[in-house]
């Protein structure tokens, strides 16, 4: 297997987890009394994964102590996701796995993303509704369209949905790239700078999803991983505080202390 180099975007404010946000990164605030980070840094280092690189913007300097390898994105108040990614373009060989910073995730949902034989995978839980029916009084606030084609392979990703039927899995924040891939990528950010757009947004501007879809727009494969549940997104704060997060986070903790 090639090397697995990782890279974890943890540059923004984290502007809707405030108060807890206020004086330090959103990677960093507590669940249950430990980090997200650190939840993050345990599974994928109890699977062997040891290169792992974060991009830092707000109150970087925090996060020095964990003795990553560090890329800032100095414009993170001004820039988005993709962004960020590009900020650490250093790290793009071997095999790329790329996370948002406010997730955790079981290691059997890494496992099964380092083992997909595809050049760009993502990671989809199929069963989202029942957990964005519990986070949001509108299950359809807050998602994504996600649709494949009869193969299998993911056409649509992340415009606004108009009813459930526009979804049939949500994207995670957690993907993987192939040196193949890493290249798709690396040539689609370039047309992107070119144009000066990555959708309809600037290029400073675009999200993840933005950038996935303009790899399938322009031919290119992207392939679903298939979850159901497993990991937790922590980006208000009623998810923080609800009683599905605890619960979720527990089921997580046990399937990654279990052989």
């Amino acid at each position: 297997m090639k090397a697995i180099n990782t890279v974890i975007l943890a540059a923004g404010e984290g502007t809707r987890l405030r108060p807890y946000t206020l004086n330090r990164p959103k990677c960093m605030v507590e669940i249950n009394g430990k980090q997200i980070i650190q939840y993050q840094l345990d599974v994928l280092q109890s699977q062997q994964i040891d290169s792992i690189a974060i991009v830092t913007g707000y109150l970087s300097d925090m996060l020095q102590p964990f003795g990553l390898k560090t890329y800032v994105n100095n414009r993170y108040n001004e820039t988005n996701m993709v962004w960020s990614l590009f900020c650490a373009k250093q790290e793009f060989k071997g095999t790329l796995v790329v996370s948002y910073g406010d997730i955790v995730y079981s290691k059997n949902i890494i496992n099964d993303l380092i083992q997909s034989p595809h050049d760009i995978s993502v990671v989809v839980d199929r069963k989202w509704a029942s957990y964005w029916r519990e986070r949001f009084s509108d299950p359809l606030d807050d998602a994504e369209i996600l649709q494949c084609d009869q193969q299998g392979r993911i056409i649509n990703i992340g415009q606004k949905p108009k009813t459930l039927n526009d979804i049939e899995g949500q994207y995670i924040g957690l993907m993987k790239f192939s040196e193949k891939g890493q290249k798709i990528l690396q040539d689609t950010f370039k047309i992107a700078q070119k144009n000066g757009k990555l959708g309809n947004l600037p290029v400073e501007k675009a999200y993840m999803t933005d950038l996935l879809q303009a790899i399938i727009d322009n031919g290119h494969d992207i392939w679903p991983v298939n979850i159901e549940g497993g990991w937790i997104e922590i980006d208000t704060v009623k998810d923080l505080n609800s009683k599905i997060t605890l619960n979720r986070l527990e089921e997580i903790i046990i399937s990654c202390t279990s052989k």
